[in-house]
């Protein structure tokens, strides 16, 4: 089954997510913002995605820019304040057979489906 990473807020967001329902295939919200991600499953969907968590960040976020631009963090401190801050987290995030990908781009997500 296909899960989509949403944020109802974003048009990206929104228009993946009309995109996978037209698709026809059976698909799971996932609203990451009140249904945050753990730090292991953080973990987990960096390896599907293949990215270090810094390519999941949204940095230009005020968030980020406020609290951690410029400053030197390890991976693991870089997942948890995706933790504790999930608007920092890249989105939507499309995942289907063990693998998985941004889906900020239509074209990217159709072939992604087939």
């Amino acid at each position: 089954m296909i899960q989509i990473y949403h944020n109802p807020r974003c048009g990206k967001s929104r228009n993946c997510l009309a995109f996978i329902d037209q698709s026809k295939q059976e698909f799971k919200i996932i609203p990451y913002l009140t249904d945050t991600p753990s730090f292991t499953e953080l973990k987990d969907l960096l390896v599907k995605l293949n990215l270090d968590p810094i390519q999941l960040v949204r940095i230009k976020e005020n968030i980020w820019i406020e609290n951690y631009k410029g400053k030197k963090m390890s991976n693991d401190e870089i997942i948890q304040a995706m933790v504790e801050n999930p608007i920092l987290i890249e989105r939507p995030i499309v995942i289907k057979d063990g693998k998985a990908i941004i889906g900020r781009d239509l074209d990217r997500v159709a072939d992604f489906l087939k």
